[in-house]
């Protein structure tokens, strides 16, 4: 079953790329709209946009999908479920596609919704609580985009259409419709899991392997980016400005936190929010095109780092933990050729796929007129990229250190290595390709030498540092162990996974105890509803043994009457 898939998909992949090439050429849009249902006045359409962007997304979605199910064959084998994993790939693969080709918000609200979804029925895959918490985290946070994009398809009601895209130009000018503009914007914040959404990014890496290589590639997580893509022409300068402050923060915080982290797969998570964040910084800089650049060749290299630090941790029993890898080179060879080239390309090394597209990043930011502090933190971002990636590198493949399952590794697993030899393709040639493709008339870039060799330089710094932080040994003499809180506050994500999960629940628990001992416990009841109950039981009971009719009763009665008439007669 998974062959058959992994043929389908891969050959619908061509043939979509073939059908990019010819609208690119051709500059043709194509807008497809299938009448569902009318009702008085009313049509409600299925509407299809078909252009050079969504066209060859869409064939690196398959393509990369196509690789994983080939990949997942391997990974996945004795799952008792694998027809059902399967399944679920596929679609998650559909929900993504239906988003990229819908010009209309409520298509892309199913979509969309569907990401969300899937999602969490593939992050709870394995069935134990790490993986029901980190499901929750992953569904909740995704609810949020979810709720404002239906607040957005609300307020365009005021408008007579959901087709966003007749309205682009009406946006930027109109107050009303720039309510629709700020309402996706923090909806992509949810998905792309932007400050302050981004600690269910590295939780979700509790899902498989092979799932973690599709969502941090080209589906989940790029959903936030394309849309803010596809809406980027009617961005005003304070929605840049936020998204700049946004984008620029999540890119410092995730690399700084991923120097920290000792578990492979979050790790490569953190680097995906970092570079998420160079997307969305771009896209701030008015750049649509090159973000959608990065995004295609970003997906290529990451999808290829997961499937390489999957076969690593197959090999080593299910250990994530990099400080019990060390000389994975000498007994995988291959894989880890395949590791350290998506490695390089992830750092922007010359002339594999994130060269091209970073260094003309960074060359046209440079461009721009910024301050200070923003342009120095898009550069210590940058060479903390380089130092997680040089640190992650010497763990795993080249530090001598003990290896416990050190005899069973080897790159024996074809199948493995073939759908990473498919990856490995892309990852070499990508880069140039698209960049001809995509970009035919070449950027105008002029920069004095200082600030052309800075990218060297910080590259250099990086490598440096992440090399000494290989050298880190625990004892009473480290500076860090003198300050936990501040290396506890940078290793958390600046506290947004506590405040995520823990500060979400805490107070709200910690008020209802409060309240509960207050009123349910307290005077107010007593003196209140529970009060008033007990009195009127205790009245009944008493006029209710008055009617019961005894002797003995109407005797004191009797009695009581007698006495009060001698008394006042």
């Amino acid at each position: 079953m998974c062959f058959n898939f992994c043929f389908i998909m891969f050959f619908l992949s061509l043939i979509v790329f073939m059908m990019s090439l010819f609208f690119m050429m051709m500059d043709l849009v194509v807008m497809i709209e299938y009448e569902i249902l009318s009702l008085n006045s009313n049509m409600i359409c299925f509407s299809v946009l078909l252009d050079w962007m969504s066209l060859l997304f869409m064939s690196f979605v398959m393509f990369i999908s196509s690789m994983v199910i080939y990949y997942s064959n391997d990974y996945m084998e004795g799952d008792m479920n694998m027809s059902r994993f399967i399944y679920l790939i596929l679609l998650f693969v559909f929900s993504m596609m239906f988003l990229i080709v819908s010009p209309n918000l409520i298509s892309i609200l199913l979509g969309w919704d569907g990401l969300g979804l899937i999602s969490y029925c593939l992050v709870i895959y394995y069935q134990n609580i790490k993986s029901n918490n980190a499901g929750m985290l992953t569904a909740l946070s995704n609810r949020i985009g979810d709720v404002l994009i239906l607040i957005s398809i609300a307020w365009m009601m005021n408008y007579g259409s959901w087709n966003f895209i007749f309205y682009l130009d009406f946006m930027q000018k109109d107050f009303d419709m720039k309510i629709v503009c700020y309402l996706i914007i923090l909806a992509c914040l949810t998905k792309s899991a932007q400050i302050p959404f981004s600690s269910w990014l590295p939780a979700a890496m509790a899902a498989p392997t092979p799932v973690s290589s599709l969502v941090h590639s080209s589906t989940l997580v790029t959903a936030g980016v394309y849309l803010l893509i596809r809406f980027s022409s009617c961005f005003d300068l304070n929605m840049i400005y936020f998204l700049m402050f946004i984008s620029l923060l999540t890119m410092f915080m995730s690399s700084m936190c991923a120097n920290f982290e000792y578990d492979l797969k979050k790790i490569i998570a953190l680097s995906t929010l970092s570079q998420l964040g160079l997307m969305i910084l771009i896209i701030s800089l008015g750049d649509s095109n090159l973000a959608f650049f990065h995004l295609l060749s970003h997906a290529l290299f990451k999808a290829l780092l997961f499937m390489c630090s999957g076969s690593i941790i197959h090999n080593l029993s299910n250990c994530q933990d990099i400080r019990f890898m060390g000389s994975v080179i000498l007994n995988m060879p291959l894989t880890c050729l395949f590791f350290n080239i998506s490695n390089f390309s992830l750092c922007g090394f010359p002339f594999l796929a994130g060269f091209y597209s970073k260094d003309l990043i960074l060359d046209v930011y440079s461009m721009g007129y910024m301050n200070m502090f923003v342009y120095m933190l898009m550069y210590m971002s940058m060479g903390m990229t380089v130092s997680y990636t040089c640190r992650l590198s010497y763990y795993t493949l080249f530090n001598v250190n003990l290896n416990f399952s050190y005899s069973k590794m080897s790159d024996c697993s074809m199948i493995m290595l073939k759908s990473m030899m498919g990856l490995y393709v892309g990852v070499l040639f990508s880069g140039s390709v698209l960049s001809w493709l995509m970009f035919p008339s070449p950027y105008f870039i002029s920069l004095p030498f200082f600030m052309k060799i800075m990218i060297m330089m910080f590259t250099f710094i990086g490598l440096l540092f992440g090399y000494e932080l290989n050298y880190f040994s625990l004892n009473y003499k480290l500076l860090m162990l003198k300050y936990m809180n501040v290396t506890f506050f940078f290793s958390f994500m600046w506290n947004l996974s506590i405040l995520s999960t823990w500060g979400v629940n805490f107070y709200p628990l910690k008020l209802s105890g409060y309240l509960y001992s207050l009123i349910d416990l307290g005077w107010s009841e007593k003196m209140g509803t529970q009060g008033l109950n007990y009195l009127i039981y205790k009245n009944s009971n008493f006029f209710q043994s008055l009617s019961k009719n005894e002797l003995k009763i109407y005797l004191v009665v009797f009695l009581l009457w007698v006495f009060i008439i001698l008394i006042f007669f």
